[in-house]
């Protein structure tokens, strides 16, 4: 089995993760995970674990993570946006089929308050959007 485990292990957080390096060779033939650096993916900071100096392999193997975990992270962006689209389908069905005047009375109020701020803000970024587009063009 040890031979099958990868020699660094990344444990995903808030904005980043902590790096381990994966260590199987020790009396107790125990799996230990040794923490060498903590990273942000928002700001790109790496901040080495206690007095562990990160090797160039070390560094390019993070800065790799880190640019497969940022794409990652946006695909899952725009797979929500499109489940979002999605449920207000599915609202909009429920509204009109099932729902009663109690369940609407609950929701109404909150969902027009927020489709209107999502439909202001899409108006906007669309408008300079098509502004952008008629400068390039000129």
């Amino acid at each position: 089995m040890a031979g099958d485990l990868p020699e660094y292990y990344f444990r995903i957080r808030d904005n980043g993760a902590v790096l381990f390096k994966v260590d199987t060779e020790n009396r107790q033939r125990r799996i230990e995970l040794d923490e060498i650096a903590t990273l942000n993916i928002r700001n790109g900071n790496i901040k080495p674990h206690g007095d562990h100096v990160l090797t160039a392999e070390e560094t390019a193997l993070i800065r790799d993570w880190m640019e497969q975990r940022s794409t990652q992270l946006a695909r899952r962006d725009i797979d929500d946006i499109h489940r979002a689209v999605d449920h207000l389908n599915l609202t909009a069905h429920w509204a009109q089929t099932r729902a009663t005047d109690a369940d609407l009375d609950e929701v109404t109020d909150a969902l027009l308050l927020a489709m209107h701020d999502l439909r202001s803000v899409l108006i906007k970024r669309k408008a300079d959007r098509l502004i952008k587009g008629s400068k390039a063009a000129e």
